[in-house]
């Protein structure tokens, strides 16, 4: 059976996800603070971590980034009051997979959690690149997973590179947010998220020169992003 973690401090939340979550068939275990939940995800080792962000002692952002420090690459789904772009960008670098501000939808959640684990479940991804390519300095070898800058390693989260490929395996056309959606989380069409822009962002951020004018990872208005070399 499918385990998922909650870490969330409010109890009626709390025990409202767990139930909507074992009905729909998953093993729930929840933690009420940041410390049992980083404890519990490091004994349980379960399939999906929701996360919440103002836990009381440890903060889940803190969570988060000793998960991967530890490597740990459960997917982490961050719930949180705190919808700032700032926040999500946080904690995306810090290795999240899916963002989701309170207060949400079940439904979308639901949605998100079987992505998540759809894709998790799925031979990691599935690229199609198979040579290396180069754009402007960047270098990107897919059989070594490695991407370079003027020479020097370039340190992608996972969602970063899967998406980093999914735009280059298109070799110039443009690829629209929700195929990239579908592509890289596994998300269904009808599912609304900024997540490939936040992440879009943290590309141009690691790989152009200058991440406020792009000249490779280009946003094509209305569609979506292409990269150009």
């Amino acid at each position: 059976m499918t385990r998922i973690l909650v870490i969330e401090d409010n109890r009626n939340l709390a025990t409202g996800l767990r139930n909507n979550l074992e009905i729909e068939g998953y093993e729930v275990a929840v933690a009420g603070d940041g410390a049992s939940g980083l404890a519990l995800a490091r004994s349980t080792l379960p399939d999906l971590i929701v996360l919440d962000l103002m836990l009381p002692g440890m903060d889940g952002y803190r969570v988060l980034k000793t998960l991967r420090e530890d490597g740990i690459d459960t997917p982490v789904l961050i719930l949180s009051a705190r919808g700032e772009e700032t926040d999500k960008v946080l904690g995306f670098h810090l290795g999240a997979d899916d963002y989701v501000a309170k207060p949400f939808g079940l439904l979308e959640l639901l949605a998100r959690v079987e992505a998540l684990l759809r894709r998790a479940a799925s031979d990691s991804t599935k690229h199609k690149l198979a040579t290396p390519v180069s754009f402007g300095d960047v270098h990107v070898d897919p059989g070594t997973h490695t991407v370079r800058r003027a020479g020097e390693t370039v340190t992608l989260r996972p969602k970063e590179y899967d998406l980093l490929i999914a735009l280059l395996q298109r070799r110039g056309q443009v690829a629209s947010r929700t195929e990239l959606l579908e592509e890289v989380w596994g998300y269904s069409g009808e599912v609304y998220s900024r997540t490939v822009d936040t992440h879009v962002a943290e590309l141009r951020r690691k790989l152009e020169e200058n991440a406020a004018e792009p000249r490779h990872i280009l946003t094509v208005r209305k569609t979506g992003y292409r990269i150009q070399s």
